[in-house]
């Protein structure tokens, strides 16, 4: 059947928002916008769906796979395509009557007047980088009268600036004469949204890079910034409503839940724009250290070991190694820390991480349609074996469920949320352990009490040996406090900024950490942050019991790929997760009647430790392999990432 264009019944349904006659208004209303990418599609195809029918487009780019996140245009049948065609050919589809003038290489300072000629509104998409035709763009819009808006994807909100007739313009709002080029970016970055509601929740600054003129996006932006966009065009072409004017200007944003209206009097000239752009510099543009750039995967085994480092390893000491034998082929090459971590008792630490490698191994290989063989191969060192993995391909193998939490999982060490684990969660998680672990829930309130008192307790013994002390003092990271490659970034130790400066003094030397513990309440206060209140913060206590007592390197092996599963399944249901494992390791050292310290006093500190910890499991207590809690969390903000998978690899090993 052949339909017919009408227009009156085309937008009929905009009418009771818009009266007839403003509907009928739009549609001999002309609007420019210049750019078609990412929030000039979205413009084009609003405003041509509330039926303003004349437009001048401009755009000289084509469609490229990156565009995928948020253009509109952009699909796989698209791609090398002209981006100003396709949204022309959207448009026509939607409004086969519009009016449209075209022009295919963009704008520039030859075609401002005509691009500019006889619309009645200018509504900016160029991209954030190009600055100085939007400043040329802006300036004759103000010479020739004409209202302009710009509306900035930033995050999962937006932010609007209207620069209209007879108010502060473009160029008195930025001020950016005088300054380099990456000044003036960060002076329109800070600008644009003076409330910056989006830097909440910005997980990896490293995306945003001023210099290299790139910087992270998403549809959510970009949808809402059409939304914004249209709203304004829209008063300002049928003159109704309250139309903002920069100094003034508003941001919302669906993540924070917030809109803010903003004011900055004489623009970034006001005193809190200087100070906004004085740190932005810092962060953006004075950085000291570029971001080393990493080589990419692209065999299956280089992917398969980029998502196997991020298997949990004790302090984040990643005691594995990999070498590349084939596409499809490495060796895992594994060490342990026993003679120099006090934690790592006859390696087994060490073998829980390794086993949770393997494991971690097995199910990254169905990412990539591969079963993953791994047998070990001979070691000289029974705590620190060797294995080969080979990748066979596999069409029938279907993705774990655990595979898209590998590089997600992480440690909650604040307080979580307390509401009890239901049934499903708990058995889900059963579900995820091989026959031969146990899990014991300590869940009610009386027993999270007992578990707070027995950490708290554990605590002491952990912080006043000084066999630990190095240990301690190596492993955080005060360097990179939100996310560390190596180590524990200060910020997810899980104390607060007064704690932690005084943190860091203390472990300077094991002096000023005997005077500590002698004086000023001792560990007290670092106990009740690290230990009281996240134990009884938490929806559930549990303990990994083995069927038969753990006594040789396969047992821990396997107790660790049960540790690893059973923790990417805490993940999948968005529980955070800690482990608390030093009491396990105490309890493992006096269970054998082997002395881990030379103090005495905290030797018999923890035999009363033991006394709790034997009492709560009872006849179980020597086979428990693993100890930690749940609770309802988000993800953390600060974590412990890992070493670039190149950064661990090693040359192949000749015969």
């Amino acid at each position: 059947m052949k339909f017919s264009f009408d227009y009156s019944r085309a937008f009929s349904r905009n009418v009771g928002w818009f009266s007839p006659e403003e509907q009928e208004l739009l549609k001999y209303k002309r609007v420019a916008i210049a750019g078609a990418g990412g929030v000039g599609g979205i413009h084009i195809l609003t405003l041509a769906r509330l039926g303003i029918g004349r437009f001048h487009l401009s755009d000289f780019d084509t469609f490229e796979i990156e565009n995928m996140n948020r253009q509109v245009g952009a699909n796989m049948s698209t791609l090398g395509c002209s981006k100003l065609q396709v949204m022309v050919d959207q448009l026509k589809s939607i409004n086969p009557d519009v009016d449209i003038k075209v022009f295919p290489k963009g704008v520039n300072e030859n075609n401002l007047d005509a691009f500019l000629e006889g619309v009645d509104c200018y509504l900016d998409a160029l991209d954030f980088f190009a600055l100085n035709i939007r400043r040329l763009l802006f300036k004759k819009c103000e010479d020739k009268g004409v209202p302009a808006t710009t509306v900035a994807p930033l995050g999962m909100g937006a932010a609007v600036l209207n620069f209209l007739p007879g108010h502060m313009s473009f160029e008195d709002y930025f001020c950016f004469d005088g300054h380099s080029e990456q000044e003036q970016y960060l002076r329109f970055l800070v600008g644009l949204a003076p409330a910056r509601l989006h830097t909440a929740y910005l997980v990896d600054p490293a995306t945003v890079s001023l210099a290299d003129k790139r910087g992270p996006s998403t549809i959510i932006g970009c949808e809402m910034a059409g939304a914004l966009a249209a709203s304004q065009v829209v008063k300002l072409l049928l003159n109704r409503g309250d139309t903002i004017a920069a100094p003034r200007g508003l941001q919302m944003d669906g993540y924070t839940n917030q809109l803010k209206l903003t004011w900055r009097p004489w623009g970034n000239r006001n005193p809190l724009q200087r100070l906004a752009i004085h740190f932005g510099r810092k962060a953006l543009i004075d950085q000291k250290t570029p971001v080393k750039p990493f080589a990419e995967p692209e065999t299956v085994a280089q992917n398969v070991i980029d998502h196997a480092r991020w298997a949990p390893s004790g302090d984040n000491a990643q005691p594995w190694r990999f070498e590349l034998n084939s596409d499809s082929v490495f060796t895992v090459h594994t060490s342990d820390t026993s003679d120099t971590v006090v934690y790592d008792l006859h390696g087994w630490s060490s073998l829980l991480a390794i086993g949770g490698l393997l494991e971690t191994i097995e199910i990254a290989a169905t990412l990539f349609s591969h079963q993953a063989s791994i047998q070990q191969v001979r070691t000289e060192r029974r705590r620190s074996p060797v294995f080969q993995v080979k990748l066979i391909p596999d069409d029938t193998c279907k993705v774990s469920p655990l595979a898209p939490y590998i590089k997600l999982r992480t440690v909650q060490r604040r307080s979580m949320g307390t509401r009890a684990l239901n049934v499903h969660e708990k058995m889900t998680m059963e579900r995820a352990l091989p026959e031969d672990v146990d899990v014991i829930w300590l869940e009610s309130q009386p027993q999270k009490n007992k578990v707070a008192k027995l950490l708290f307790a554990n605590g002491k013994t952990r912080l006043t040996m000084k066999e630990a002390y190095p240990i301690h003092r190596a492993v955080i990271d005060w360097e990179k406090p939100v996310k560390s490659p190596d180590k524990i970034p200060i910020k997810a130790v899980g104390v607060d900024r007064l704690t932690a400066i005084v943190f860091k003094w203390t472990m300077a030397s094991w002096r000023r950490v005997r005077f500590l513990n002698a004086c000023l309440a001792g560990t007290w206060w670092t106990r009740i942050q690290l230990d009281w209140l996240p134990a009884r913060n938490s929806a559930a206590h549990f303990a990994l019991v083995a069927r038969s007592n753990p006594d040789n390197q396969n047992d821990y092996l396997s107790a660790g790929r049960a540790i690893q599963r059973f923790w990417l399944t805490a993940s999948t249901l968005n529980l955070g997760f800690q482990p608390q494992q030093t009491p396990v390791i105490f309890n493992q050292y006096l269970n054998q009647s082997i002395r881990f310290t030379d103090s005495k006093r905290v030797l018999h500190h923890a035999r009363k430790v033991k006394y709790r910890f034997d009492h709560m499991f009872g006849d179980k207590a020597e086979r428990v392999v693993f100890m930690g809690r749940l609770g309802r969390s988000q993800l953390p903000a600060s974590r412990s990432i890992r070493k670039n998978w190149s950064e661990l690899l090693v040359e192949p090993v000749t015969q």
